[in-house]
């Protein structure tokens, strides 16, 4: 059909050549402009917008912690409330089954008869309010029976071809990390399309090699280039329910020009009583060590240090209401960039605390990051400057702060030798960091952290 009449036509296919051909969201109603009304609201606007697509995609961007699986469960209660089936589907089972948690925990809020069902991964079974089918063909014959109304697959659920259009509407969820050659194969499925994520995150797991071009995610594609979408191409949730101004100001200019906005009252997020780290913002500790690559003793000892001070007794957490109570264990979580640091701090530190990669946490919170850098110069960083480096795995690391984000890291990755300009924009999100950060210095077994003037 597209040989021969052209790709923008009428006809089958219509909200995949759209999201191909980055068009603005098709619409019962025809405007131009913003897709978002003044002082409407993200999450006001796409419930308003998933009840009026019609044969079109609707892309929000969702920064960290600006409600991105709540809108789009809401979304789907209004969409089944409309009397459509509703399809999800992301690369994991994992966020498949979040989002379909967070629609049946707002269906029992509102009201809305939701009847979900999945297709999931073996051995998992069903759970309140959520199905599970062990083939494909159980899915479409719940749909198709009124046994369900929304379904969770991956895409090989939803490119199968006698799924065409068997759904209203497909959500993408983490679209961020779909290819868009993932995405215009499930698009089929469905006669809209509404994708969820953020592109500034964490990228889509890719595997082997692959030609130029072929990585690009779906939303990457909606974006064209700039780190925010468009106000008349989609949405872009501009609140974060999670970070402090102190953190959001920084994030906001780095990765998002300056559109992410601090949630009133998350002022009041704070550490009471940690000394050095009173308050709420960006801390930068530095490690002097040389020749380190994927582990680094010397951060191990620091970290265990800055944890021990942090659980001392008097370190209170207050939350965004006001509430105060006792520092825990669980409210800080310890990132490293490699597998052997993030192994050798889980044995040093207290048993329960919460230590992994940036790819463990995406999605995740908590009152106090601390992020081991581990490498002593770029020229140490075993997979080179573009992992070590890359501001989407930064943003994510640094952005699960709700109070406190403490870099620990060698002061040589902060003067880096670039020698391309894709090497200087890489580093840039480092330096500014730095630039912004109260630095200040700790001593391993030392009793107290000492702030440098």
């Amino acid at each position: 059909m597209g040989a021969k009449h052209g790709v923008d036509t009428p006809g089958k296919y219509r909200a995949t050549r759209d999201l191909l051909l980055r068009h603005r969201p098709r619409l019962a109603v025809p405007a131009e402009g913003p897709l978002e009304a003044p002082g409407e609201g993200g999450v006001r606007a796409a419930r308003r917008l998933s009840l009026l697509l019609d044969r079109g995609a609707l892309a929000i961007q969702g920064p960290p912690g600006s409600g991105k699986t709540f809108t789009g469960a809401r979304m789907i209660c209004d969409l089944v409330r409309a009397g459509k089936k509703v399809g999800v589907c992301a690369v994991s089972h994992k966020v498949i089954l979040n989002l379909l948690r967070e629609v049946v925990k707002a269906a029992a809020e509102e009201g809305v008869a939701v009847r979900c069902i999945r297709k999931p991964e073996k051995g998992a079974v069903a759970e309140p309010g959520i199905a599970v089918a062990d083939d494909n063909a159980a899915v479409r014959a719940a749909l198709r029976g009124g046994q369900a109304n929304v379904a969770g697959g991956t895409a090989w659920l939803w490119a199968r071809e006698e799924y065409f259009e068997e759904v209203d509407v497909l959500f993408v969820d983490e679209a961020g990390q779909m290819s868009l050659a993932n995405a215009l194969a499930i698009a089929p499925c469905a006669k809209s399309l509404v994708l969820l994520g953020d592109p500034q995150q964490l990228e889509q797991p890719i595997q082997g090699s692959h030609p130029e071009g072929t990585a690009v995610s779906a939303l990457e594609h909606v974006l064209g280039g700039p780190g925010t979408i468009a106000a008349d191409r989609g949405l872009f949730l501009e609140e974060t329910w999670r970070l402090p101004p102190a953190i959001c100001g920084l994030t906001s200019e780095l990765f998002y020009e300056r559109r992410l906005l601090s949630r009133a009252g998350l002022e009041r997020q704070a550490l009471l009583g940690g000394g050095a780290f009173a308050g709420s913002g960006l801390w930068f500790v530095p490690a002097r060590h040389d020749a380190n690559q994927s582990a680094s003793p010397e951060e191990v000892e620091i970290v265990d240090e800055l944890v021990r001070t942090l659980m001392a007794d008097g370190v209170r957490w207050r939350d965004r209401y006001g509430r105060e109570r006792p520092l825990r264990l669980d409210d800080i979580l310890v990132i490293a960039p490699y597998n052997a640091q993030v192994a050798d701090l889980t044995a040093r530190l207290p048993a329960g605390a919460r230590v992994g990669t940036v790819d463990r946490f995406q999605g995740q919170e908590a009152p106090i990051v601390i992020y081991s850098m581990t490498t002593s110069t770029p020229e140490d960083a075993p997979r080179g400057m573009e992992f070590l480096y890359s501001p989407n795995r930064f943003n994510v690391a640094t952005s699960r702060a709700q109070g406190a984000c403490i870099v620990v890291g060698s002061p040589r990755l902060f003067e880096p030798d670039c020698q391309s300009p894709r090497q200087m924009k890489l580093a840039n999100a480092f330096c500014r960091f730095l630039e912004v950060a109260r630095e200040v210095r700790i001593e391993p077994r030392a009793a107290e952290a000492r702030c440098e003037s």
